[in-house]
């Protein structure tokens, strides 16, 4: 049975459209694993003594202390990185499996990740170094599988967070209260937590305490997928009151107020798209870490404009890279009809700036760190308005990720949005800006840094036209790739 599930994968990574592409992706990947696993590998061996040797205390008791935050920030990189199990499951669903097999399988495959084997590069060199400096052998080893089974809990706790809103939800909430709490000094988790790790030391038998909680989530997980394991999962009727909504003002526009309104629409009405904009919201806040002198390392001048890039561009950046995925459900349907990619175009590139503007009005209030904060801000929008819109339309004929916009799967990014394209047209939009700024602030002074920033993006906007007929040849010529992309399921 495991034969045939992995023939199934096989043929559909090989039979992809982009199999060239998936297979150099690979292939780095796997250089990236063995880097890190170096890394992992080093660190467990010398963290023990390097600990010691700076005089900051039993190296085990400090391990324990920040091992909690070694978790959560486990569990965000999983978040955005790790791959879910994905099978085509309706064409098996006619075939004589289980649905038990297809679960066991599916959920089996997650054990096997990356994600959850590097930490054992880290934490059997350290259990050894423990040993062989006198600990105890069945403490350490107690503690050694109890932490790795936290692991593993992270697993299936970031599979349930790919797919239930009650489970994601309420992570993000308590994950944003502890970081508040930790930055203002109210509460320590490290406190509290810290003595249960070690707990798993002293007291061997409390290793039952993870295992049970791995196994709870195992369970719930399998659960969850096999009762929503059937070709008409989530395709029941949900009865609702209607709503009218007019935007027959946007009619003036022709063709391409008809396309606004689609987006605010799709906008409005949809989980995916909601959560977008509320998560470019959150980039308001962004500037906190550069202005407030918080972290030393961004005191630096020429980071004030790579803040102020990201506070006015929130929107740009988290929607407008997966132009046209959002329109993935229905782009074959809109290639049929008489519709010229220059409109199309046009409506997402108004929307996004429309939104740069909105978000350089409200975050005014950086006018309280001073006027060359918001003067960062100021520049920043115009050199999104004027190049980084052109950019992330540019890049997003490359991506070709097709969007389920009733789910928040990988709300915060999806690396199926980086191929070799995308990350060179990131030297523009992040890059470029910040040498433009330096060139202006150490040959002349800070204001002409500034000036040069917002000039370059004047330019930019001078240049629409132009930029525009570039982009909609790019977008012609990828056309057919697209709709072949959108066509296949993720594998």
């Amino acid at each position: 049975m495991l034969k045939q599930f992995f023939s199934l994968q096989w043929k559909a990574f090989y039979r992809s459209a982009a199999f060239k592409t998936n297979l150099a992706i690979k292939i780095l990947m796997v250089f990236g694993a063995l880097y890190f696993l170096v890394v992992f590998l080093a660190m467990g061996l010398g963290t023990y003594y390097f600990i010691e040797k700076q005089g900051l205390g039993d190296p085990f008791i400090l391990v324990n202390t920040y091992l909690i935050f070694y978790l959560a920030v486990d569990l965000y990189i999983r978040y955005m990185m790790q791959k879910m199990p994905v099978l085509n499951i309706k064409p098996l669903l006619y075939l004589p499996f289980k649905k038990n097999q297809v679960v066991f399988y599916s959920l089996g495959k997650t054990l096997l990740s990356f994600f959850n084997w590097v930490h054992a590069f880290f934490f059997i060199p350290f259990s050894i170094v423990l040993v062989y400096e006198g600990y105890n052998i069945l403490g350490v080893v107690s503690w050694h599988l109890a932490i790795m089974a936290l692991f593993f809990c992270n697993n299936f706790l970031n599979v349930l967070m790919n797919n239930k809103d009650i489970v994601f939800y309420p992570i993000i909430v308590l994950f944003a209260f502890v970081g508040i709490s930790q930055y203002y000094q109210w509460l320590d988790l490290s406190t509290y937590i810290a003595p249960l790790f070690r707990a798993f030391y002293n007291t061997p038998w409390t290793i039952i305490i993870p295992v049970f909680l791995l196994i709870g989530l195992a369970f719930i997980s399998f659960r969850y997928f096999k009762n929503n394991l059937y070709l008409d999962a989530g395709l029941s009727i949900k009865h609702s009151k209607a709503k009218i909504e007019d935007y027959s003002w946007l009619n003036r526009f022709g063709n391409l107020g008809t396309f606004l309104k689609n987006d605010i629409k799709l906008i409005k009405r949809n989980k995916r798209s909601r959560t977008t904009v509320v998560m470019s919201f959150l980039f308001l806040f962004y500037g906190l870490l550069f202005f407030t002198g918080s972290i030393e390392v961004y005191d630096g001048p020429i980071w004030k404009i790579f803040a102020g890039i990201f506070i006015s561009g929130g929107f740009l950046f988290s929607f407008g890279q997966f132009v046209p995925s959002w329109d993935s459900s229905y782009y074959p349907l809109m290639m049929s009809q008489n519709i010229r990619y220059k409109e199309y175009l046009n409506s997402k590139w108004y929307l996004i700036v429309l939104a740069t503007i909105v978000s350089t009005i409200v975050s005014t209030f950086y006018l309280y760190f001073g006027w060359e904060a918001y003067l960062a801000i100021l520049v920043g929008a115009a050199y999104n308005v004027g190049v980084n819109s052109y950019l992330v339309l540019w890049g997003g004929a490359y991506i070709k990720t097709p969007i389920d916009l009733t789910s928040n799967k990988n709300a915060f990014g999806d690396k199926q949005a980086f191929n070799a394209k995308t990350l060179l047209l990131t030297i523009p939009k992040l890059v470029l800006p910040l040498l433009i700024y330096a060139l202006g602030h150490y040959l002349i002074n800070p204001i002409a840094g500034y000036i040069f920033v917002a000039v370059s993006g004047f330019i930019g906007l001078a240049f629409k036209d132009i930029a525009f007929r570039k982009i909609e040849n790019i977008y012609k010529k990828e056309k057919y790739k697209t709709l072949n992309a959108y066509k296949q399921k993720a594998n």
